[in-house]
């Protein structure tokens, strides 16, 4: 117990006296599962709405797939991610291995799932007649799709907050795919299992201190944004 109260003790400390490395740290963390969730966002939305709009032949089998999806194992995509980004594989000609982008595109691919997923559930919970009476009122395909995802709020930034999650608190795709590499790719999940490793319990209890403040402002925010929409549809 004192050992978890030192180690918070410890993170405000490197907070409030701004320790240069914990703040690098912990913008690229925010930097890179911020960009991996917009990315499996903009995926994982048009899929949602494509799968709740739709009937067709084998939708059973993708929506299967994307509920596996939402379990897939961390490491078993950053060993995928690797093979297509090592140097030998079929991507290896971009040079992404080992940096931000690498790192960027593994999240996204977690969280891609975990939002197309979401998203379905929250726009199949609509009223199926609203999108037809929307059409039938003059609007455009791609105004009722925007008014249906506006109607859909609520359980849309759910699905945004899970991917976030999922996303800012793995590390066995990060490790893989960006090396932990002090001042470019090391982020507060992989530098909390470095100090583990290195036996600095105090520092991996502060980093982790830091990650968890870092990820309730950012919830807290986005809960924020979820209860304003839910005021503003009373």
């Amino acid at each position: 117990m004192d050992s978890i109260f030192s180690g918070l003790i410890q993170a405000l400390y490197l907070l409030v006296n701004g320790d240069a490395e914990v703040y690098e740290v912990a913008i690229l963390t925010i930097k890179v599962s911020g960009f991996a969730t917009l990315l499996s966002v903009g995926i994982g939305v048009p899929v949602g709405l494509w799968l709740a709009l739709k009937e067709f032949t084998g939708k059973r089998f993708l929506l299967s797939l994307i509920n596996f999806g939402m379990g897939l194992p961390p490491v078993v995509v950053g060993l995928f991610v690797s093979l297509l980004l090592w140097r030998y594989g079929p991507l290896g000609m971009l040079g992404l291995m080992y940096t931000v982008w690498a790192m960027i595109i593994a999240q996204a691919v977690i969280a891609s799932p975990i939002v197309a997923g979401l998203s379905f559930a929250a726009l199949s919970g609509l009223n199926p007649k609203l999108r037809l009476q929307l059409l039938s009122l003059g609007a455009a395909e791609w105004q009722a799709n925007w008014l249906l995802i506006k109607e859909a709020k609520l359980g849309l930034l759910a699905a945004v907050m899970a991917g976030f999650g999922g996303v800012v608190s793995e590390v066995g795709a990060s490790m893989m795919v960006g090396g932990n590499i002090k001042g470019e790719t090391r982020v507060l999940t992989t530098a909390t299992v470095m100090e583990v490793g290195k036996g600095n319990y105090d520092i991996a209890l502060a980093l982790s201190f830091v990650l968890l403040i870092v990820v309730y402002g950012i919830v807290a925010l986005l809960t924020y944004l979820q209860n304003s929409g839910k005021r503003d549809s009373i």
